[in-house]
């Protein structure tokens, strides 16, 4: 657990402290002044419910129960049947990591004030994440129109039922609670909506993978640059002149980062290529990995939004003492958004593959036939093109579409959704797809740069080089690849070349 805490008020949370939260343990601590928020919404839930005024999952029903009331005497047994009956959602089960990171966007977007929640949930949230109660959520079930089935598990646990890891052992919430010296929260009036109405499985999950899809770019640009080296390649595409004239963002900033690696390499020595030009997956990897950047900015902008917004229905206004049924948990934007990323990334998928391909052909590289050290003897890479193109082809089936498939329910009155959680699953799969296929571009990038000889490599392709060799060693011989391919994988997902790569930049 890192010790630097996360400050929450509502506003300013970054992927980058979903990241810290999720995935380091850092501690969250909330803002007086965001307390302050919560309790004089709740304040105004008990003026509400005084009152006459039929206000939706409050004193009337949810759905097509909107016209059915709900009297105060029956709001514990009433929210606490609302937890139950949305509890439906079906394995697989999020991950721990997942898990905090859907907490830690719920309770952000509680923190802006306009709920209604009672304050003891939402120091539940806060004391979920300290103490690690991980409530098992399954992952499936929701159709983007708030994760009710979803993040109705959390309420769950949180009134002592269902079960949950605690500090990495999973047992019922109920012992849970004890161990960490908790009490089981008391569902009061909106509770149970305030829980459940929020897209914050999509918003936890889709955090955590912007930040993985962000390094994911950098990394494609590296390797780019280091099958550069391999290929002999030919670099006035990377010059800065040409992006100047068509100054598309993404793509200026990664041919920018590529020649920083490629700093001293041989590549740039006087008559070292013999090409005019080389073939678009090399002389356009630069514009096609912006493209994913560009998408990138957009998707970043409205996560922005989602993580430190309210996504609330009904929506509490402390100030206007109203509280009225909206469309904010509409995310269709945002889904779009993650969908234009699966698409980008699919181009980059294709162009890591042909990269790869084009290593291991004589008569583009003037080296060995699948890059094999002994002609006669050796087979080397002639068979892995299989298995990388079979990725990238489930890649290409997972880009396309899925926010537009969807039917009316909760008696036709639910008629619209994004299936957000879906397509934020899907692009996981599509990063986690190409992890594997950037890592075995790395391996026939280093074999290429050890067939050729080249001692001279960049400032960043060399760190890059090195840590594909600290775990893979040269293919003198033939050998089980899928353990070469797991290894490479590997490097590529936990972040170890990145990492390599970016203090290399900096000494």
């Amino acid at each position: 657990m890192t010790e630097e805490k996360v400050i929450l008020k509502g506003s300013g949370l970054t992927i980058e402290q979903v990241a810290k939260v999720a995935r380091e343990k850092a501690e969250v601590e909330i803002t007086s002044e965001a307390m302050d928020r919560i309790v004089a919404g709740r304040n105004l839930v008990f003026e509400m419910a005084e009152s006459d005024v039929p206000v939706y999952g409050f004193t009337r029903g949810v759905g097509l129960n909107k016209d059915r009331q709900v009297v105060a005497r029956y709001y514990q047994d009433y929210n606490r049947n609302l937890i139950l009956s949305h509890c439906v959602a079906v394995k697989p089960e999020a991950s721990e990591e997942n898990v905090r990171a859907i907490l830690l966007a719920r309770l952000n977007t509680l923190l802006v004030g306009c709920t209604g929640i009672q304050p003891a949930i939402v120091t539940m949230y806060k004391d979920f994440l300290n103490h690690e109660i991980h409530p098992v959520i399954p992952e499936r079930g929701s159709i983007g129109e708030a994760d009710i089935t979803c993040l109705s598990h959390i309420g769950l646990a949180m009134i002592g039922e269902g079960e949950v890891f605690y500090k990495g052992e999973r047992m019922l919430a109920a012992e849970a609670l004890r161990r960490a010296g908790l009490e089981p929260i008391v569902l009061g009036p909106k509770d149970g909506l305030a829980i459940v109405s929020s897209n914050a499985l999509a918003a936890g999950e889709g955090a955590l993978l912007l930040k993985d899809i962000a390094d994911l770019i950098d990394t494609a640009d590296i390797l780019y640059a280091l099958s550069l080296e391999g290929f002999k390649g030919n670099v006035s595409p990377l010059n800065e002149a040409a992006y100047k004239v068509r100054p598309l963002p993404g793509q200026a900033y990664s041919a920018k980062k590529v020649r920083e690696y490629l700093k001293g390499s041989y590549l740039w020595l006087p008559g070292v290529n013999d090409t005019l030009q080389d073939p678009l997956s090399f002389r356009g990897s630069c514009h096609v990995h912006g493209s994913v950047r560009d998408a990138l900015e957009f998707v970043l902008r409205f996560m922005d939004y989602q993580l430190n917004t309210s996504d609330d229905n009904p929506c509490v206004l402390v100030d206007e003492k109203v509280m009225f049924p909206c469309s904010n948990y509409e995310v269709t934007s945002l889904a779009i958004g993650f969908e234009m990323l699966g698409l980008a990334l699919s181009h980059l998928s294709r162009n890591a593959c042909f990269r790869t391909i084009k290593l291991s052909s004589p008569k583009f590289t003037g080296l060995s036939r699948f890059l094999t050290p002994a002609d006669t003897s050796v087979i080397a890479y002639g068979t892995i093109q299989k298995t990388f193109t079979s990725l990238d082809a489930e890649v290409r089936h997972l880009s396309n579409p899925v926010t537009v498939d969807y039917y009316s329910l909760a008696g036709e009155i639910e008629d619209h959704a994004s299936n957000m959680p879906i397509v934020v699953q899907k692009t996981a799969k599509i990063v986690d797809n190409i992890c594997y296929i950037l890592g075995m571009e790395a391996m026939h990038a280093a074999q290429a740069i050890d067939l050729r000889k080249a001692t001279r490599l960049g400032k960043g392709t060399k760190a890059a080089y090195d840590v594909v060799r600290e775990e893979i060693p040269f293919l003198e011989k033939d050998r089980n690849l899928t353990v070469d391919i797991q290894k490479a994988y590997e490097i590529i997902k936990s972040g170890k070349l990145l990492d390599a790569v970016k203090k290399a930049m900096t000494e």
